[in-house]
């Protein structure tokens, strides 16, 4: 009997959730040089992830509380290109955990080592009416022991 295969979730590795990205065609330019806009998918990928691996999954959250996780503000420096083939990691931190809102930090790698971007976002807590909404409690509950984290 064969086990089905599941897409990665990535791991904590202390604070830090490390999500691993392959860049495919798809991603890149005529060059072969990953598009921009596609570190910001990447980044998605690595909040939402983390949050799976610490036991939330946004859909199951909005059908049980109607709370939804909205961008307020991201920042983005480039720092290299990735290419085609290339191995990256999405290094995901939680670095403030408001009332209404949680600010995450993040850095993709090539190998583990050389970065290629740093992100960061601040996402604010809306109920489906669009509303500012307070994260539940079982929500805090779970981030609390992962705010601060350092990614350097």
């Amino acid at each position: 009997m064969n086990t089905p295969l599941t897409p990665t979730s990535g791991l904590m590795r202390g604070r830090i959730h490390v999500l691993p990205v392959r860049v495919y065609y798809e991603d890149t330019d005529a060059a072969g040089i990953v598009y921009y806009a596609n570190y910001l998918k990447y980044a998605e990928r690595g909040r939402t992830e983390m949050l799976r691996t610490l036991g939330v999954e946004q859909q199951k959250l909005r059908d049980q509380t109607g709370m939804q996780f909205v961008m307020r503000e991201g920042e983005v420096k480039y720092r290299r290109p990735a290419r085609l083939d290339d191995a990256l990691t999405v290094e995901t931190s939680l670095t403030e955990l408001g009332a209404a809102s949680v600010r995450m930090s993040q850095i993709i790698r090539r190998s583990d080592a050389e970065e290629l971007a740093r992100f960061t976002a601040h996402v604010a807590c809306t109920g489906s009416d669009g509303k500012p909404m307070r994260l539940p409690a079982t929500l805090r509950d779970a981030l609390a022991d992962y705010v601060n984290a350092k990614t350097e």
